[in-house]
């Protein structure tokens, strides 16, 4: 049996186990996963620094270096994300009442785990700890397949997780790490159909999109981040500036960055010199489209239809457009399903925009960086899913867990 079909069925065996651990159990183990994290932080940051300087020397772009780099900071991070999981409700075992049928059967339904998770992303060590507790609460095995240039730190987190179930009785297998990057691995990993139940990749357009036409497993897609700010013609102008610069700059290689921003021409005048200032002092690079052009200077000019770049950069495009329709038109046409942003005074256009929009996450007035799992109440995240099956949006772990029905009667047959 290879390497990966013998990682997989373990993952499977142990997840069948954990299925039936009851809440207190599961907490007291992330409670010393955290403690876990904490106590090895300089060990932790030892290795990771190692990775960053070669994937410096290797000339990984900036994004993808910020992707990878953990400092003090985020390795708290992912202690706190580990505790704000315990503090959540179980999803496992919830049941809801679907009903009682004229012969008097009952109808329930409970929430179970998916089983086997399977997460495929690149330089991201913090998914290790992340998805590691995300899947161990809400009753999943997890395996994980990083890219090269974070394996050393991934596996690092992982040992130390994996010490934390054993301390506890339970299989290492639990979380494992795909301890070689070669790509004929991945594709094994992706043909694990008996052992695995959905793989969720995380990492670029091209990444995505290799796992989702080769896997034999269902796949969870989290497709470019295209976000988008739409300032109304009833925008308050201050509110709008600092959702921007928030949005844009405050950090750039993340999915949850504007890459667009979009102005009703009516507001145009009062606000895109202030952007044009604004952007000369960050040193963000604009895209303009011709209306917009006369208030930048030196702005690269966009053909209309040249929309929908995910720049991950100090980089933006920028419409301006007639009315609030072609504000919508604009989002359907190129943005990626991720997270738009409307800022307007107005209730009547923040509703419709809201239910208009064709997104995961549709925020009004608020930055579009708090798309983001722990800053919407769901302790860390898997993924952002783009695509509606069978999660939409920021995945914790209700997510992570389905349905089955429970169906009790008193004998009845069907005639």
């Amino acid at each position: 049996m290879s390497l990966i079909t013998t990682l997989a069925k373990n993952a499977k065996q142990a997840a069948q186990k954990l299925a039936v651990l009851d809440v207190n159990a599961k907490n007291a183990v992330l409670e010393d996963m955290a403690a876990a994290i904490r106590a090895n932080k300089e060990s932790i940051k030892q290795v990771n620094t190692k990775e960053v300087a070669r994937a410096k020397e290797n000339g990984l772009d900036d994004a993808m270096i910020d992707r990878l780099t953990l400092n003090d900071e985020r390795i708290e991070g992912m202690a706190e994300g580990i505790e704000v999981i315990i503090s959540l409700d179980d999803p496992v075992g919830q049941e809801r009442v679907v009903g009682t049928r004229p012969n008097g059967i009952e109808i329930k339904k409970m929430r179970i785990p998916l089983g086997v998770v399977c997460m495929i992303y690149e330089a991201r060590p913090n998914v290790t700890a992340d998805a590691g507790a995300l899947c161990f609460k809400s009753g999943n095995g997890v395996i994980l397949r990083g890219g090269k240039e974070a394996l050393d730190t991934s596996l690092a987190i992982s040992e130390l997780l994996q010490d934390v179930l054993e301390k506890h009785n339970l299989p290492r297998e639990l979380i494992s790490v795909v301890p070689d990057p070669d790509r004929a691995l991945m594709q094994e990993l992706m043909e694990q159909r008996d052992y695995i139940d959905v793989i969720i990749p995380r990492g670029g357009e091209g990444l995505i999109n290799y796992v989702t036409d080769n896997s034999k497993v269902p796949v969870i897609q989290h497709f470019k981040g295209v976000c988008h700010l739409y300032v109304d013609k009833d925008a308050d102008l201050e509110k709008a500036m600092n959702l921007l610069l928030n949005g844009k700059t405050q950090r750039t290689g993340v999915c949850n960055a504007l890459e667009g921003l979009v102005v009703h021409e009516a507001v145009a005048g009062d606000f895109l010199p202030q952007v044009a200032k604004a952007f000369a002092e960050h040193g963000v690079k604009v895209h303009v489209n011709e209306k917009g052009a006369q208030y930048f200077e030196n702005a690269d000019v966009i053909a209309e239809d040249a929309y929908g770049e995910e720049y991950l950069g100090l980089e933006i495009a920028i419409r301006v457009v007639d009315d609030f329709d072609a504000a919508i038109q604009h989002i359907a046409d190129f943005g990626s399903n991720h997270t738009e942003v409307i800022c307007t005074e107005n209730n009547i256009a923040a509703n419709f925009f809201q239910r208009a929009v064709d997104a995961s996450v549709v925020m009004v007035n608020a930055s579009s960086r708090f798309s983001d799992g722990s800053q919407l109440g769901l302790g860390a995240e898997i993924g952002i899913a783009t695509t509606k099956l069978h999660a939409y949006g920021p995945m914790g772990m209700e997510s992570l867990t389905a349905e089955k029905f429970l169906v009790n009667g008193t004998g009845q047959i069907r005639e």
